[in-house]
């Protein structure tokens, strides 16, 4: 974790991302602006809270994706400690899938990977204004609000997890194994074939091989695009 100096005449923004590459994207682009600057940031929910409470920047950007815990629960953590906090999550998971676990979470914000460096900054200042921000392709859709349906499609039935039982999905789709996920998650290796078991059954998988290849293919759809 680095944490660069910051001007106390700007707006301050802290990224949380496990990849470097992304990191430094969203450092140049956020320092490029008169009124933004980078204070610092973390690959991980740990080191993020900690530095988030000790630095109090004016927003925070947060991907869903992270080592261990995961973006959802970092935003939890943040928002239970101060509901005001500024949240913007910046991820490569579908929104159909994500957007409205992270307004659930506190998140004011839900950018796409997948979108322009220019969506970024405006969501940025949307959520510094006071408002909430989501592609407008999807705003119809979040306010409707997803009714899944044992027999809908990909995204649609990921909506029948609960928040813990689709990290553990995701966690397995990155090839971790129960016993891994267990210490990511800070868990008994009990609890976490207790999660699998309700994640069959909720998805109609026989056996632990059609959980493992239905992962796999959850994790292609997201790559893919």
């Amino acid at each position: 974790m680095a944490t660069p100096h910051a001007s106390s005449r700007k707006v301050t923004v802290f990224i949380v991302d496990d990849h470097p590459l992304v990191r430094d994207w969203l450092t140049r682009l956020i320092n490029d602006e008169t009124d933004l600057e980078v204070c610092g940031f973390a690959d991980n929910a740990d080191d993020a809270g900690q530095a988030i409470a000790r630095l109090q920047p004016g927003i925070s950007i947060i991907d869903i994706g992270l080592r261990g815990k995961s973006g959802l629960e970092l935003i939890r953590t943040l928002t239970d400690r101060d509901p005001d906090q500024n949240i913007l999550v910046l991820s490569m998971h579908d929104e159909s899938v994500y957007a409205h676990r992270a307004f659930r979470a506190g998140a004011r914000g839900y950018v796409n990977k997948r979108q322009t460096a220019d969506e970024v900054v405006l969501a940025l200042r949307r959520i510094l204004a006071g408002g909430i921000y989501i592609n407008e392709a999807f705003t119809e859709t979040l306010t409707l609000g997803l009714r899944a349906r044992r027999n809908a499609g990909p995204a649609d039935a990921m909506t029948l997890l609960s928040d813990r039982e689709l990290e553990v999905f995701r966690l397995m789709a990155a090839g971790r194994i129960n016993s891994e996920i267990a210490v990511d998650l800070s868990v008994s290796l009990k609890t976490v074939q207790s999660y699998c078991a309700r994640i069959k059954e909720k998805l109609n998988l026989r056996n632990a091989t059609e959980l493992l290849q239905a992962a796999t293919r959850w994790a292609d759809s997201q790559n893919s695009g």
